[in-house]
């Protein structure tokens, strides 16, 4: 468990740790209030349950104002793929989400993990500048390629997904 200084209010403690179950229906309910993609609670309390050691929550106050959603692909035992990122709006532009990747890149369930691997909608700046920092931090290369193409996705609407992947990390 890390706690980190709220910018606005030093005060406020936001805590990071691994996800429990019970922590799945705040990871919802911040999606629900967010420009993410919606899944059913179920997924986030799934999640939390058996994936907690590569997930991550914030927490101000034991609400969950920030949560990362991860795990390591069977095929790259070496790679930690990074499902979603969720900060509450009152925690944007503080640096949560970058904490909440280096805490979970720091933790015992990716001791093995030379890369990060993501896929952003090339109109999702933010997350693409997120993944950028990342590299600066861990002083390595940054690349993205074609991945999921909109011909894959039902129904009509749904922004092409490209792979970016952050590595080898410098740990």
């Amino acid at each position: 468990m890390i706690t980190t200084k709220n910018n606005d209010s030093p005060t406020e403690d936001v805590v990071l740790s691994h996800p429990t179950k019970e922590d799945g229906a705040g990871m919802w309910e911040l999606v629900m209030e967010s420009t993410l993609d919606t899944n059913s609670p179920y997924k986030y309390i799934l999640l939390s349950e058996y994936f907690q050691d590569t997930c991550v929550v914030a927490k101000q106050n034991n609400k969950v104002v920030g949560f990362i959603t991860a795990f390591i692909p069977p095929q790259k035992p070496n790679t930690v793929f990074v499902w979603q990122v969720g900060v509450d709006a009152s925690q944007r532009g503080k640096g949560i989400a970058s904490k909440m990747l280096n805490y979970l890149l720091e933790s015992h369930a990716c001791k093995n993990v030379n890369y990060c691997e993501a896929t952003i909608t090339p109109s999702n700046r933010a997350s693409q500048s997120l993944f950028q920092k990342l590299a600066r931090d861990y002083d390595t290369d940054f690349t993205s390629a074609e991945f999921f193409t909109e011909d894959v996705f039902p129904g009509e609407g749904h922004e092409e997904e490209l792979l970016f992947t952050i590595g080898p990390l410098n740990k």
